[in-house]
């Protein structure tokens, strides 16, 4: 590996950074953003559960909203509820709506990071294959016969070689790894607002009756 970093020559070092940098943006995101941890599967039931006959305390919303992410936007909406006995659904879905962005604006952290590092990682591959280039044309004009230097021109093929196919190799993963993710987030999206829909009539009783 060390060979392979030293003749592909310092191109390759702004590569390697984008590489490292990806690795633990894709550990990071493959922990962050494991289900169990954004919508767990029986939350929602035991939610409806908890408030079919009357409103959870709020300690009780406070664990709930700790408890994960879907957990947070439907605290949100009971804290509506609690807040101000009179709301009506309009306001009550709001409160949802902004619970869930900001949810959503954190899962989706660190994801333009990565979009940026397989968008430039092929860039940097096309800066090492010209800088190659360049050794290669360098090669060609170095002695004084005008024979190319054999040297000079392996370095020159190997900066341009290897930069180009470390760039592809950062990118490609990169890239499919932000797909990925974004998917997964649209998917959490969808169970939330799904979630927080049923949620709604259910609240609104309250609303109702205390009205």
């Amino acid at each position: 590996m060390l060979s392979i970093i030293q003749a592909a020559g310092w191109p390759i070092w702004p590569l390697i950074l984008c590489s490292i940098v990806a690795v633990a943006l894709v550990i990071e995101r493959l922990m962050t953003l494991r289900r169990m941890r954004i919508v767990p599967p029986k939350l929602l039931e035991e939610v409806m559960s908890v408030t079919r006959s009357a409103l959870p305390s709020p300690d009780v919303v406070s664990r709930l909203a700790d408890s994960s992410m879907l957990g947070r936007v439907l605290a949100a909406g009971m804290r509506a509820v609690i807040n101000d006995p009179r709301t009506n659904e309009a306001s009550l879905r709001t409160a949802f709506e902004m619970a869930g962005r900001e949810v959503v604006h954190q899962l989706e952290r660190y994801l333009n990071a990565l979009a940026t590092i397989a968008t430039a990682a092929p860039l940097l591959g096309l800066l090492g294959t010209v800088v190659g280039m360049i050794e290669i044309f360098g090669s060609q004009t170095s002695t004084a016969s005008g024979v190319a230097n054999p040297a000079q021109l392996a370095q020159g093929i190997s900066i341009a070689l290897y930069n180009t196919a470390f760039g592809l190799i950062v990118a490609v993963p990169a890239l499919m790894f932000h797909r990925y993710f974004k998917g997964l987030v649209n998917d959490y999206r969808v169970t939330m607002e799904q979630a927080a829909d049923r949620l709604v009539p259910q609240l609104l009783r309250f609303t109702q009756a205390r009205g």
